[in-house]
């Protein structure tokens, strides 16, 4: 048997998300039935990280174990024949049998990708979350700093959260303003795109979309940045803000040791603000 890694990409708008599901229409449902027919036999998947409902993924790495021997390429371009438009395997690699999608990551990066808008997104809805009113960054970025290092993250944790332990070890968060055009008129401020990116060594069910929740409070100046801090410690979800939308969360992949060489970065990752 050779293990295969494949790093895929998804608009996860059309989803139910990753994990396959009895009613079938997840990602990891359709990536399975094309490669079982592009293979002729039977594929299971694991992946190195599930993602929610509407939630896309630029580089989701899975393995599975297979009697043949393809090269890379006939595995990318023979994947993708049978799957739908808006998924695509975008490299192929054999592993050693001892590499695992999910056990061997040591880290796992996210973006939230979020519009500052008077008008609602059009081209970009589903692909962006939005807000209507302008956001404080240096608050933002204050608040996100009681963040990093290890900690229990219950107050950012789903009901239904299947982890372990909610003491997760969160490594970067990086808030960055991109886009900012001309003051609107009427309103006095730019819309423009931020971009969120968290790092940590695992993320709980939720997480992110609930750490959104809060940072957006923070950044209208609704909560002081220490505020943050006071709901890390209250270890519960009542002490936070209500669930943020999935639309402009993408799972940009895991991190694995060097020695495993498989590839840190797609194509896909350009095109975001």
């Amino acid at each position: 048997m050779t293990r295969v890694a494949l790093g895929v990409s998804y608009n996860g708008q059309a989803y139910h998300g990753w994990q396959s599901q009895p009613g079938g229409n997840t990602v990891q449902d359709h990536l399975e039935a094309a490669l079982g027919r592009f293979c002729t036999h039977e594929v299971s998947t694991l992946c190195a990280g599930r993602t929610d409902a509407g939630v896309h993924g630029l580089m989701q790495v899975v393995h599975f174990d297979t009697p043949l021997n393809r090269p890379a390429a006939s595995w990318v371009r023979g994947t993708n024949t049978f799957l739908p438009p808006d998924i695509a395997v975008q490299w192929a690699q054999p592993v050693p049998d001892g590499f695992h999608a999910r056990a061997s990551a040591v880290a796992r990066r996210y973006a939230y990708v979020l519009l500052q808008s008077p008008v609602r997104p059009s081209v970009e809805a589903g692909r962006v979350g939005w807000v209507f009113q302008p956001l404080d960054g240096a608050a933002m970025r204050e608040a996100a700093a009681h963040l990093l290092g290890e900690h229990d993250f219950t107050s950012f944790r789903a009901a239904a959260c299947q982890a372990h332990t909610p003491i997760k070890t969160m490594h970067r968060i990086d808030i960055v303003q991109r886009g900012v055009a001309a003051p609107h008129p009427e309103l006095g401020w730019s819309p423009c795109y931020w971009r969120f990116e968290f790092e940590a060594n695992a993320f709980l069910h939720h997480m992110i979309r609930n750490l959104m929740g809060c940072l957006i409070v923070v950044g209208q100046g609704r909560q002081a940045p220490g505020w943050m801090q006071q709901v890390l410690q209250a270890r519960s979800r009542d002490a936070a803000a209500p669930t943020f939308s999935p639309d402009g969360l993408y799972f940009l992949g895991p991190v694995y040791d060097a020695a495993w060489g498989l590839p840190q970065r797609t194509a896909a990752y350009d095109w975001l603000p």
